[in-house]
């Protein structure tokens, strides 16, 4: 539709491929060892392909997975020379009478547990998706990615998280590119669209959705790519604190609505006219429509687009102000803000946790989170889904802290681990075992599930000293936002503070810790180039200078003369 769009009005288009790897194929398997290092790959064949084209004017990027969009908005804001578009892939369909895209990966520990039978897993796995395209029906990263797209001006209004191969999705093809034509008689560029500004209202978006914690992987690698300032952790933690949460949808709940709900009740833009009456959105800042984001906000209020779709929704049965809440019904619905970013004595640098995600049943009357118990500690994580599925003794129980170590980027490409989150929020005693780790989650991950732990365990982090049995005690208070994680005793009995941060300063590493034997090549080299560019906070992306600084450095010490 796009391709031809652009030929009808005389232009040219020409077409550049770039797969994208699904992480529902390659969850729990040697395949997500290279999932998170392909986006930056993927960054770097599409810009490549961008430069093959020498009279190029402008360049539209359509994608829709937790990949290959992040690597599609990494590679056009790396050519912010040129006009340009992200047309999102849009969501699937959820199917009726059939499992949702999340749960439905948890068959196998459910099975394991008798809570299934094989021909409900065989049944429900074959139902599951309602339409054959556009990323996953839940928030997760795709569809996030999709929200943080659009909130960076980068995608028309109203675009992210259409139902994918609908006339809507068609329709937004055509007219992304005659937004491009736009751009291009305009003389607009990307790089007058992505500006600190932009990237702000994009982290406020995040936070309103309560959106997957991996755009905090992603959102830094689309500033960097674009010559920006990237976002610190002092930043999120800022806009979480700010902003309140206003999009019920799943797997956050309370009523945790499907994705297409969330674009039929007004998506991104009506989201930000709460946003805009709260003031804390800029609103001088270009959008893909060459119009500034204010006076896009002012045609969406107004817009018969807006009407219909939310009217198409409230007669298909739904209230789109249950979906897309006012600040003051977010409050009495009890949606609070999504993301916490726990400290203490195993994560001096940080960490993250979904806080809204964690089971309301062990939650206290003060929004708090309290946990101590002893840690299960695991190197791989077919050794810990074996131990939650009761194949390995002794098995995983209530009260215990699942620790899974070596899962960063040096240890395992900063794998995803969706297999354990999953089977913990679908095992009725899931919610009393909390997760932590030094890899990432999925965008569906929902639990007490504390991951992106720094420094990661292969890295010299104190994760990596924990052993079975250690006490392990975690308050997280989703009031305050503010978390912290820590080691506070062994088998032997309990530690003060100061005895705690001397015992993991000595302590070897747990004696299992080590790189994934099978760890491709590719990935060994992506995890050292982004280890010296800014690490998992900075985004796992490859800082040229900061990696030329590192290996000029390492040439001459290799060519100094020994002492």
């Amino acid at each position: 539709e796009a391709a031809e769009t652009l030929r009808e009005q005389g232009a040219l288009p020409f077409a550049a491929y770039v797969s994208d790897p699904c992480d529902g194929r390659t969850q729990g398997t040697p395949g997500m060892l290279d999932s998170l290092a392909y986006r930056n790959d993927g960054a770097v064949v599409m810009r490549r392909l961008i430069r093959s084209l020498p009279t190029r004017q402008g360049v539209l990027g359509i994608a829709s997975c937790d990949k290959g969009l992040p690597a599609a908005m990494m590679a056009l804001a790396g050519e912010k020379s040129l006009p340009g578009l992200i047309v999102p892939g849009g969501v699937t369909l959820p199917a009726r009478g059939a499992e949702d895209l999340a749960k439905i990966q948890t068959i196998g520990a459910r099975f394991a547990h008798g809570l299934i039978t094989l021909d409900y897993a065989a049944e429900m796995s074959c139902r599951s998706c309602g339409s054959g395209g556009g990323g996953c029906h839940f928030l997760g990263t795709a569809a996030t990615t999709q929200v943080v797209a659009e909130a960076l001006g980068m995608c028309l209004p109203h675009s992210a998280l259409a139902p994918s191969g609908e006339p809507v999705w068609f329709d937004m093809a055509r007219r992304s590119a005659l937004a491009l034509l736009r751009l291009k008689a305009a003389g607009f560029a990307l790089g007058d669209i992505l500006s600190p500004e932009a990237v702000e209202n994009a982290m406020i978006l995040h936070a309103a959705f309560g959106g997957s914690t991996n755009l905090l992987l992603h959102l830094p690698a689309v500033a960097h790519a674009a010559g920006l300032p990237r976002p610190t952790v002092d930043d999120w933690i800022r806009v979480n604190r700010a902003t309140p949460r206003l999009v019920d949808v799943l797997p956050n709940g309370p009523r945790a609505f499907p994705t297409v709900d969330v674009f039929m009740a007004g998506g991104v833009p009506e989201v930000m006219l709460h946003l805009r009456r709260m003031g804390l959105l800029n609103l001088n800042v270009l959008t893909a429509t060459g119009e500034t984001l204010g006076a896009v906000l002012d045609w969406w209020e107004e817009s018969e687009r807006r009407q219909a779709a939310r009217r198409v929704l409230r007669e298909a049965g739904t209230d789109p102000d249950l979906v897309i809440l006012s600040p003051e019904a977010a409050r009495r619905e009890g949606l609070t803000s999504t993301l916490v970013f726990p400290t203490g004595n195993l994560a001096p640098q940080g960490s993250v946790v979904k806080a809204t995600a964690i089971d309301p049943a062990v939650i206290g009357e003060d929004g708090v989170y309290r946990f101590r118990g002893r840690a299960r500690v695991f190197t791989t994580e077919q050794d810990a889904i074996r131990a939650i599925k009761g194949l390995s003794q002794p098995p995983v129980q209530p009260g215990d802290a699942l620790v899974y170590i070596g899962g960063g980027p040096l240890g395992t490409g900063m794998e995803e681990t969706f297999q354990l989150t999953s089977a913990l929020k679908y095992l009725p005693w899931g919610k009393h075992v909390p997760l932590l780790t030094d890899a990432r989650f999925s965008g569906v991950s929902t639990g007490a599930c504390i991951g992106h732990i720094g420094p990661e365990a292969l890295a010299g982090g104190p994760l990596g000293r924990l052993r079975d049995g250690d006490l392990i005690e975690i308050v997280i208070d989703r009031q305050a936002l503010s978390g912290q994680v820590s080691l506070v005793g062994t088998v032997e009995g309990e530690l003060t503070p100061a005895e705690a941060a001397d015992l993991l300063r000595q302590r070897p590493p747990h004696p299992g810790l080590r790189a994934r034997p099978d760890l491709p090549a590719d990935t060994r080299l992506w995890a050292a180039l982004q280890a010296v560019s800014g690490g998992t906070w900075g985004g796992c992306v490859y800082d040229v200078e900061a990696i030329l600084r590192t290996l000029e450095a390492g040439q001459a010490a290799l060519d100094s003369p020994p002492r």
